[in-house]
């Protein structure tokens, strides 16, 4: 059986690389007057910078509207964004930024294509002098693995690079600042207690009027089914109560 050593997964840390590969991941929180406004601005500033948009949500148009706005920008160009939609905002709620290195990963990647590179022409030499269909084979099976795992990688390497040259921006947007992802900086905070207090309760008077469309809506079958209740039990108190008449035949 033909073998030969193929090359393993893990990455092996790189320092004499200089210029390193960063993924940068920024998520932003807004407070604005208008969610849809300001969506469409982001988006466009987004183009601009030569980035693109990668999703966008609204939810509650018409009561507290919210928004999740996902965009990729240069990455030599995500503070200018970032300082371009903060300027949108009445006040930033919160902000992070996550940046993690993939240059090892990306140069152990490169080293792993350059063996599966020299396997295939070995592989491929041994096909040209092979005489058995066995062989033959065998040798194809392993020449497709291998140009397998070389799609993979360069299609890895292919991801790494645009990732890294393109910062991803998370932004949330709403006009009520509890709807929000954000940690409260103080433990207790009166006025946001109220703000969902009276929030919980719209929601119960919600509910108590769609409760009470529900019974008018079925009050056509509920109303004569009581009715008829009402009469019969009234019929069987009206014969439970009335006196027998006595037998004076006998």
């Amino acid at each position: 059986m033909l073998s030969m050593d193929l090359p393993r997964g893990g990455a092996a840390p790189a320092p004499e690389v200089k210029d390193r590969m960063v993924v940068q991941n920024s998520n932003i929180s807004l407070l604005v007057d208008n969610v849809v406004d300001v969506q469409k601005k982001i988006i466009k500033k987004a183009q601009e910078l030569g980035g693109y948009m990668v999703s966008t949500s609204l939810r509650n148009p018409q009561d507290v509207a919210s928004s999740t706005v996902t965009v990729r920008v240069p990455s030599i160009k995500l503070e200018s964004a970032l300082e371009y939609y903060r300027s949108l905002s009445q006040k930033v709620v919160s902000e992070s930024l996550l940046g993690y290195d993939v240059t090892d990963q990306y140069v152990d990647n490169e080293a792993r294509l350059e063996i599966y590179a020299k396997t295939k022409a070995k592989y491929e030499s041994i096909l040209d002098k092979a005489t058995l269909v066995k062989d033959i084979l065998e040798v194809q099976k392993e020449l497709t693995n291998i140009q397998s795992s070389i799609d993979y990688l360069k299609g890895q390497q292919i991801y790494l690079g645009k990732t890294a040259e393109n910062a991803k921006i998370t932004i949330y947007l709403a006009t009520d600042e509890l709807e929000l992802p954000y940690a409260p900086s103080e433990a207790w905070r009166p006025q946001v207690i109220f703000k969902k207090a009276v929030r919980s309760l719209i929601g119960t008077f919600r509910s108590i009027g769609s409760l009470a469309i529900w019974l008018g809506t079925y009050s056509v079958v509920w109303i004569p089914a009581l009715i008829v209740v009402v009469v019969v039990r009234k019929r069987r108190k009206r014969n439970t109560s009335e006196p027998k008449g006595t037998d004076y035949s006998s």
